[in-house]
C-alpha cells in the first residue's frame, strides 16, 4: 500500500539568523544570471546542489542542519553571502533606464508566452521560444522596463529526454514539486488564493495565480490544477504542449483570456500587450470585450485602441509550423465567447483565415494575432522577408515587400549565458560595464586587451569542463547498458585537447543535423587526423510527436557508434538549459546547418560567440545579417536551390571544404608558445563585433523604441475622453468602407520625355473619382522602382502625392514629383488607401486600390 498523509504543510527551513538572507536570494531568479550567487549556493552543499538540479530553494530544504550551522560561523562564506545580498539589493534599487508607461497608474507592458526558460530546475520551456522569453524578462529587469510576464504553470512541465539503446528518444515526465520552487502563491485581501475565472463552453474554469520574481520583473503563472475544477480542466496545466488540439486550444484560452484577467486582478493596467507567437492571440479578444463593457463601445470601436496597443512577434518560417484548428473545434470552444461580443461565426472565424470567405480553411491563432496587433515583427532581418512572403495572402493587394511586418533581431541575455571564467576576463577589461550596458560597442572593443595567454587558458578550461561532462555521461550510459552491448561497442571518450565543434538545438528536419555525415569517408579522414583531431558534440530534443525528428536523433547516435567516428562524435542526452549552457561555453566552434531560409533567428550561435566560440553556419537567421569575413565562416552561398537534395549536396561539400581548408588549420596553427594567435585574434574580434549587438538589452530597447512607446501613445490617444477618437475613427472607417468600391483612378499623366536622364524630375498627375468622399480621406502614393524582364515592378521608392488644383465634388486631382535616380528600365504605379489622423496602419484596413 501507499501511505497517504492526513494533512500536509508548507515548511520553510529554519535557517540560522546569519544565513537568513539566503532565503531571500533563493526566491529571486536574479541568481540565474549572477555567477557569484550560483557559486554561493553551490558552496552550501555541492552534491545536494547537483542533486536538486541547481534549485536553491530545494537546496536549503534538503541541506543538513549541521552543515547550515557550520556555515553560519564560516567567516569566508558569510562575507560571500553579504556580497551577494548587497549585489541583489543594489540591483533591485537601480534607477530604470527605460520607461514607456505611467508608473504612477500601475501601467505595465504585459508579455505573454506559452513557455519561459528561466532555470533548468523549472522545466516550463521546450526550446528557443522559451529561452528567448526568459531572456526578454531578464533584460527588461536590467533596463527597469515596467514589464510583467504572463504564462501558465505546468505541473509536469516539459519532458526529460533519455535515449534508448537503439537511440530512440524517450520522454519522461515527473511532477514538479511546487513547494520546492521559488514560486509564491498570490492571495487576495482576505488571504484566499488570488484567482481568475475563464469562460469555457458551458462552464467556468478557475485558475489561481503564482508569481516568480525575475529580478524586478514579476512573472505571473496561471494554474488550473485547483479544487473545484473537473479532472479534465485541472489537466490543462499538466504539460507544456501536451495532449491534442483540444488541449492546445484550452491552454491558449487560459493564457490569452485568463492572462488578461490575471493582470487586471493584480490591480495593474496593461497599456501594451506583447504576444510571443500566436498562442496568446485571444488576449486581443478579451481586451476588446473588456473595453466594450467599460466604455459601452461597439466591437469595432474597442478594436481600434486594442489593436494599436498590441505587439505580435512571429518565430515561424514555414506554414507547417503554424497551429491550425478546425472550425468545429473553434466553434465548440469559443462560440459562446464571441457570440456574447456580438460576433457571428463567419466574422470571428474569418479573423483566423487568410481568406475570410473560405469556409473550408482552418483557423489560425497566429493569423488572429497578426490581425489584432498594430506592430508585428519577425526575429531577424531575413525572417522579416520570409514572414512577409508567408503572410502575404492576409494582406491582399499589398506587395510582399510592403506587408506590415517589421523586424527586431533576437538577442541573448549575456550574464545568463557567458561562463564565469569568461565573465571574469571581461570584468578585467570592462569592469561591470558589459553586464550593466552590454550594448556599448566601445566597451567591447577592450576585449582586444585581454592577454592571449589568459584567453587561451580560459578557452581550454571551458572545453575541458564540457569534455568531462560528456565523458561522465558516456560512462553512466555505458554502465546502464552493461550487458546489452559488448565492451568493444561502447563509445570511446572525447579528447579535452581536440578541436571541439558543437551542435545543440531542437531537432527538426530543416535544421539538417545529419548534413555532416553525407560523406563518411571524408568526415572520418577529418576527424581521425592524428596531429589535428576534430570532435563533434551533438545534443537536442525532438517534439514528442515529431517522428522524423526522432529518427534524426537516432541516426546521429548510430553514426557516433561507427568505428571510424569512435571517440570523435558524441550525442548527449537530457538536453536542457543547463546542458545548453555547457555546450555554448565549452565548444571552440558552433555549427549551424539549417536549410535556408527556414531558420528564423538561431540564438544558440549568439550564446556561443559571446563565450569566444567562432561561428560556422549557413547564412540564415541572425548570421545572414551578422556574418563578417574573418570573424567566422559561412557555409554554402546565398543562392537558393529549389531542390533540397541539391542544396544539401552543395552545403555539405562547402562544410567539408571550410573545415579542411580553414577551420582546422587555423585552430592548430600554433606559435612557439603553443598559442593559436590568429584564432585568438578572431575570437576577440568576434566577441567585440557580436556581443554588443546580439543581446537582449539591445533587443528589448528596440522593442521599446519601435513598438512599446508608440503603442502606449496610441492606446492613450484612442481611449481619451471615453474613446472619443476611437469612435470617430471607427465611424469614419465605416463611412469610407461603404463607398470604397466606387473609388477608381480615371487617368494618370506625366511630363516625361524619352530618352530620360536619371536626374530628371517628372511631374505625375493622377485623377481619382471617389463619390461621397473627400480628398482628405485618400492617401495617394507613387510607388517606383526598376522593372524586371517579365514586367514586374520592384519597389525602391515611395512618394506621397498631394491634392492639386481646384477639386470638384467626388473628383480629385493629385500630383507627385518623381525622380528615377538610377538608370535602366524603370517605372511607377499609383496606390490609393484611406487616410485619417491617427490611422497608423492603412494597409491593414483591407482598402487598397492600385492604378
Amino acid at each position: 500500500m501507499r501511505l497517504r498523509p492526513a494533512r500536509t504543510f508548507a515548511v520553510e527551513p529554519a535557517l540560522p539568523d546569519a544565513l537568513a538572507p539566503l532565503a531571500t536570494i533563493a526566491r529571486n531568479l536574479y541568481w540565474t544570471w549572477s555567477t557569484d550567487a550560483r557559486a554561493l549556493f553551490e558552496r552550501v552543499e555541492p552534491a545536494v546542489w547537483e542533486e536538486v538540479g541547481h534549485n536553491p530553494v530545494a537546496l536549503l530544504q534538503y541541506a543538513e542542519p549541521a552543515r547550515l550551522n557550520a556555515l553560519a560561523t564560516d567567516g569566508d562564506f558569510l562575507e560571500h553571502l553579504s556580497r551577494v545580498e548587497a549585489a541583489l539589493r543594489g540591483y533591485r534599487d537601480r534607477t530604470p533606464v527605460l520607461n514607456v508607461t505611467d508608473r504612477s497608474k500601475n501601467e505595465v507592458i504585459a508579455y505573454f508566452s506559452l513557455e519561459f526558460a528561466l532555470t533548468e530546475s523549472l522545466p516550463t520551456y521546450s526550446g528557443g521560444l522559451g529561452v528567448l522569453a526568459g531572456d526578454h524578462l531578464k533584460s527588461a529587469s536590467d533596463l527597469g522596463l515596467p514589464l510583467i510576464g504572463v504564462g501558465l504553470l505546468y505541473h509536469e512541465g516539459y519532458f526529460h529526454q533519455a535515449l534508448g539503446p537503439d537511440g530512440w528518444q524517450e520522454e519522461r515526465y515527473s511532477p514538479i514539486d511546487l513547494g520546492s520552487q521559488p514560486l509564491r502563491l498570490l492571495r487576495d485581501d482576505a488571504g484566499e488564493p488570488l484567482a481568475v475565472s475563464v469562460p469555457f463552453a458551458g462552464r467556468a474554469v478557475r485558475a489561481v495565480l503564482w508569481q516568480l520574481d525575475v529580478g524586478n520583473v514579476p512573472l505571473i503563472l496561471l494554474d488550473s490544477n485547483v479544487d473545484g475544477n473537473s479532472g479534465d480542466d485541472r489537466a490543462i496545466c499538466s504539460r507544456l504542449y501536451g495532449g491534442d488540439f483540444e488541449m492546445r486550444i484550452q491552454q491558449e484560452m487560459l493564457l490569452g483570456i485568463g492572462g488578461v484577467r490575471a493582470v487586471r486582478a493584480l490591480g495593474l493596467h496593461a497599456s501594451v500587450c506583447h504576444m510571443n507567437e500566436g498562442h496568446s492571440a485571444l488576449l486581443g479578444l478579451e481586451r476588446i470585450r473588456t473595453l466594450m463593457e467599460e466604455a459601452d463601445a461597439s466591437f469595432e470601436e474597442a478594436r481600434l485602441p486594442v489593436t494599436a496597443a498590441t505587439v505580435f512577434t512571429t518565430h515561424t518560417a514555414v506554414a507547417a509550423g503554424i497551429d491550425l484548428f478546425s472550425p468545429d473545434l473553434v466553434r465548440r470552444h469559443l462560440g459562446h465567447y464571441y457570440e456574447a461580443m456580438g460576433l457571428d461565426e463567419h466574422a470571428f472565424i474569418g479573423f483566423g483565415r487568410t481568406n475570410p470567405h473560405d469556409e473550408h480553411e482552418p483557423f489560425s491563432m497566429a493569423l488572429l494575432g497578426l490581425r489584432f496587433s498594430g506592430f508585428r515583427n519577425g526575429v531577424s532581418r531575413l525572417h522579416q522577408r520570409v514572414s512577409q512572403n508567408l503572410w502575404e495572402s492576409a494582406w491582399p493587394n499589398v506587395p510582399s515587400a510592403e506587408v506590415p511586418i517589421d523586424s527586431v533581431t533576437n538577442g541573448v541575455h549575456l550574464p545568463t549565458w557567458v561562463a564565469h571564467d569568461m565573465g571574469n576576463l571581461y570584468d578585467g577589461v570592462m569592469g561591470p560595464a558589459w553586464r550593466d550596458d552590454p550594448t556599448s560597442a566601445e566597451n567591447w572593443q577592450s576585449v582586444g586587451d585581454i592577454p592571449d595567454e589568459a584567453l587561451w587558458e580560459t578557452r581550454e578550461r571551458q572545453r575541458k569542463s564540457l569534455v568531462q561532462r560528456a565523458n561522465q555521461q558516456a560512462r553512466e550510459i555505458s554502465a546502464r547498458r552493461a550487458g546489452l552491448v559488448a565492451a568493444s561497442e561502447r563509445a570511446p571518450l572525447l579528447d579535452p585537447r581536440a578541436l571541439t565543434i558543437g551542435f545543440g538545438r531542437r531537432f527538426a528536419g530543416y535544421k539538417r543535423a545529419t548534413l555532416l555525415f553525407r560523406d563518411r569517408g571524408r568526415l572520418a579522414a577529418l576527424l581521425n587526423n592524428r596531429d589535428r583531431p576534430v570532435q563533434f558534440v551533438f545534443s537536442g530534443k525532438a517534439h514528442p510527436r515529431d517522428e522524423p525528428a526522432k529518427q534524426l536523433i537516432r541516426e546521429v547516435l548510430q553514426f557516433s557508434r561507427l568505428p571510424e567516428f569512435g571517440g570523435r562524435v558524441v550525442l548527449l542526452e537530457g538536453y536542457d538549459v543547463d546542458l545548453a549552457r555547457a555546450l555554448v561555453q565549452g565548444c571552440d566552434v558552433w555549427l549551424n546547418t539549417p536549410l535556408r531560409p527556414l531558420e528564423a533567428s538561431g540564438t544558440s550561435g549568439m550564446k556561443a560567440v559571446a563565450n569566444g566560440a567562432l561561428h560556422l553556419s549557413v547564412k540564415d537567421g541572425w548570421w545572414w545579417e551578422g556574418f563578417r569575413p574573418g570573424l567566422g565562416w559561412s557555409i554554402g552561398n546565398d543562392r537558393l536551390d529549389d531542390d533540397p537534395e541539391v542544396q544539401d549536396a552543395l552545403d555539405s561539400a562547402s562544410l567539408y571544404d571550410t573545415l579542411e581548408a580553414e577551420v582546422v588549420p587555423l585552430f592548430y596553427d600554433r606559435d612557439e608558445a603553443g598559442l593559436p594567435r590568429e584564432w585568438l585574434r578572431r575570437m576577440k574580434g568576434s566577441v567585440a563585433a557580436y556581443a554588443p549587438v546580439f543581446n537582449t538589452s539591445r533587443m528589448v530597447a528596440e522593442y521599446a523604441q519601435k513598438a512599446y512607446a508608440p503603442a502606449t501613445e496610441r492606446w492613450h490617444a484612442l481611449r481619451a475622453d471615453g474613446l472619443r477618437t476611437a469612435r470617430e475613427q471607427s465611424a469614419w472607417l465605416a463611412h469610407v468602407r461603404a463607398r470604397w468600391d466606387r473609388v477608381r483612378v480615371t487617368s494618370i499623366s506625366d511630363d516625361a520625355e524619352e530618352p530620360l536622364r536619371s536626374d530628371t524630375t517628372i511631374r505625375v498627375r493622377v485623377r481619382i473619382e471617389a463619390p461621397g468622399l473627400a480628398a482628405s480621406d485618400l492617401k495617394v502614393e507613387l510607388i517606383s522602382g526598376r522593372m524586371s524582364s517579365t514586367g514586374e515592378l520592384y519597389e525602391d521608392g515611395l512618394v506621397t502625392a498631394q491634392p492639386a488644383g481646384e477639386q470638384e465634388e467626388g473628383v480629385f486631382d493629385f500630383e507627385a514629383l518623381y525622380r528615377p535616380e538610377r538608370g535602366g528600365r524603370r517605372g511607377y504605379a499609383v496606390r490609393i488607401t484611406p487616410q485619417h489622423e491617427g490611422l497608423h496602419d492603412s494597409l491593414s484596413t483591407g482598402m487598397v486600390l492600385w492604378s
